[in-house]
């Protein structure tokens, strides 16, 4: 065990909300050390000399973790996505009230509105990323405010897992690039083939530019083309 690690061989919770919680018993390991102090942070799961991750939230407090992770450790991260989600509303003493469908469905690439935000972390050989597709649940509670009575989030609950994307390596990222769209393309394009609106498409040029795997090969009006580049 490295010397910068402190073991600790029980899952604990440090306050956090039920969907970190179930998808850190879903990953662990037998083995595995939780909520380590390390390196000036405190890791999730230590398995090994691997530190791994779990980000149910924004990753605007991520990045410096990460960069001080990647220094002298392989990190795994594990990002959820809600591919399915249900509503569940609960009173102010949290009795189920009402629970509902929501018509949104969200796939693989969605996280790339939040792996943007790692820039050339995405590119560190140390790092590899599990995409989990989740069932899940909204929790919403009411909240009052100076007007009128409202529900907000009040908690996320683990439903199912039902798909998982692994990117160990920078070629696994081109996976979200629909096989049907060859040559040079623009992000019209991109968003076109992959379905998205072409502020996601953006984002993806953006992360896989940023990796090395697409490059700007020129220029169609006053759009960029991109291509796949032909090493990975």
């Amino acid at each position: 065990m490295s010397a910068d690690v402190a073991p600790l061989s029980v899952i604990g919770t440090l306050n956090e909300g039920s969907l970190h919680a179930a998808l850190k018993a879903w990953v662990a390991e037998d083995g595995d050390l939780f909520e380590v102090p390390i390196l000036g942070f405190v890791a999730d799961i230590v398995r090994g000399s691997t530190l791994i991750e779990i980000q149910t939230g924004t990753m605007s407090g991520l990045r410096r973790k990460l960069e001080t992770f990647l220094r002298r450790h392989e990190v795994r991260l594990i990002l959820p996505v809600a591919a399915r989600k249900t509503i569940v509303h609960v009173d102010e003493a949290g009795r189920e009230l009402s629970r509902r469908s929501s018509p949104r469905r969200a796939g693989a690439v969605d996280a790339f509105r939040q792996l943007v935000s790692l820039g050339s972390l995405l590119g560190d050989s140390n790092l590899s990323i599990d995409i989990l597709l989740l069932h899940e649940e909204e929790v919403r509670r009411p909240s009052r405010t100076r007007r009128r009575e409202r529900f907000s989030v009040d908690d996320r609950r683990l439903g199912e897992v039902l798909e998982w994307v692994s990117l160990r390596h920078p070629a696994d990222y081109l996976g979200v690039i629909p096989a049907s769209l060859a040559g040079d393309f623009t992000t019209a394009e991109l968003a076109e083939s992959m379905r998205q609106p072409r502020w996601m498409a953006q984002k993806v040029a953006y992360a896989l530019r940023t990796m090395g795997v697409l490059r700007v090969v020129g220029k169609r009006g006053n759009a960029f083309l991109y291509r796949r580049d032909a090493a990975t």
